[in-house]
């Protein structure tokens, strides 16, 4: 069971739970997730020179907010919950990469299951502001890698394995 289902998914689904359970829980509803940085460069925040009077402060929001930092020679790296989201999302990319060297009728269903995550990832990236991020484009972008990959590394096994 647990070598059909496709990675990807797991990562879209904390990526959707995170998300979810800040904008729920907080009064500024997506803004508290993916902040209103945005506004910033468009010259829409307090304090700058073009904002409107009643311009509300913006917000880096939870998804760009510091987690924690180290100490380098070159400097401090700074870890957002983005940057952590997307690290476990090249992780489970590398797993699924590994995983469909193999052949067989559950390396087809997990294809299958990988072109669904794919394409249920785009809808939300297309149709959701709470999921109309960079950071969530990046992990669409995995899940496409993931289902091309996927069939190419499949189809080049087969192949092998009928030639030897």
């Amino acid at each position: 069971m647990f070598t059909i289902f496709p990675k990807m998914l797991l990562v879209v689904l904390i990526y959707a739970a995170v998300a979810l359970s800040i904008s729920i829980t907080s009064s500024d509803g997506v803004d508290s997730f993916v902040g209103t940085l945005d506004r910033f460069q468009t010259g829409q925040c307090a304090g700058m020179a073009t904002a409107a009077p009643d311009a509300a402060a913006c917000s880096v929001g939870t998804l760009h907010s510091k987690l924690f930092s180290m100490t380098l020679p070159s400097g401090e790296w700074v870890i957002t919950t983005a940057d952590l989201i997307l690290i476990f999302a090249l992780l489970m990319l590398f797993m699924e990469m590994i995983k469909a060297a193999g052949s067989g009728t559950s390396s087809l269903i997990n294809h299958g299951l990988s072109m669904a995550t794919f394409l249920v990832s785009m809808l939300l990236f297309l149709l959701t502001p709470l999921f109309g991020t960079s950071t969530f484009f990046l992990i669409t972008l995995m899940s496409l890698v993931n289902v091309i990959a996927g069939f190419t590394i499949t189809a080049i096994a087969a192949r092998r394995d009928l030639q030897g």
